[in-house]
């Protein structure tokens, strides 16, 4: 078997078409799922009440489910119900057709990230000593401004290299999104190789890529450690 090299040049420069729809996907979920996945982890932390057993089945259900599967699930629903919303709304909108499907694929990522990171920033944050807590309230500083000022400032640097397993994960994850018609990387590679069926071709060029993007992560989420951690050179 001989690889065409040549398709494999060009390809490789055509998969940064899809480049900013894998990152935008990516930091957009991270983003948007970091505020519900402090809430999901705060409610779990308390163990008791609606809102703790509500929280822990929310992330039993997406860890306890294949990401393909909730995409094929979530993508069936969301534009579905949206259509109902839009309609008893009357809204002049044709969700089917109208709205682009990065937003549908952005919802579904960020409802399963929000889940794997709250697990983050529970264990997080329990790795601190809950004196802390109580030498926060005791100067007079609210509970908000303790995880704010105290807490959550140590334990990013616990939480910084999980962060980064999450992040190379969704990265790798965003993959799927062309099941949805997102022309992200894999997309834009499958397109181009249907024209000659040069996939063997198209593959690699793929893998290349994403060995270099999550290489780039990686190194500057240990910078970024590095950085979270400087308090305790400091002590």
């Amino acid at each position: 078997m001989e690889l065409n090299t040549d398709f494999m040049i060009q390809t490789f420069s055509l998969l940064a078409k899809g480049l900013p729809v894998t990152l935008g996907l990516t930091a957009l979920s991270l983003f948007l799922s970091a505020g519900p996945a402090f809430w999901i982890a705060l409610r779990r932390m308390q163990r008791k009440g609606a809102g703790a057993r509500a929280a822990g089945l929310y992330v039993s259900f997406i860890r306890g489910t294949p990401m393909i599967l909730q995409i094929l699930l979530m993508y069936s629903l969301l534009p579905s119900a949206l259509n109902i919303f839009v309609k008893s709304a009357g809204i002049p909108l044709n969700v089917f057709d109208q709205v682009n499907p990065f937003w549908y694929a952005c919802v579904i990522f960020t409802l399963n990230t929000a889940a794997l990171l709250s697990e983050v920033f529970r264990s997080a944050i329990l790795s601190i000593p809950s004196g802390q807590m109580e030498a926060g309230l005791s100067v007079g500083l609210t509970r908000w401004q303790t995880y704010r000022k105290i807490i959550l400032p140590q334990a990013m640097s616990v939480a910084v290299p999980s962060i980064c397993n999450i992040t190379v994960n969704l990265i790798k994850g965003t993959s799927l999104a062309f099941l949805m018609g997102v022309k992200d990387i894999l997309a834009v590679a499958k397109i181009q190789a249907s024209y000659g069926y040069n996939y063997i071709e198209a593959y690699l060029d793929v893998f290349l890529v994403y060995i270099i993007l999550c290489t780039v992560i990686q190194l500057f989420f240990r910078y970024a450690e590095k950085m979270a951690g400087h308090y305790r050179t400091a002590q």
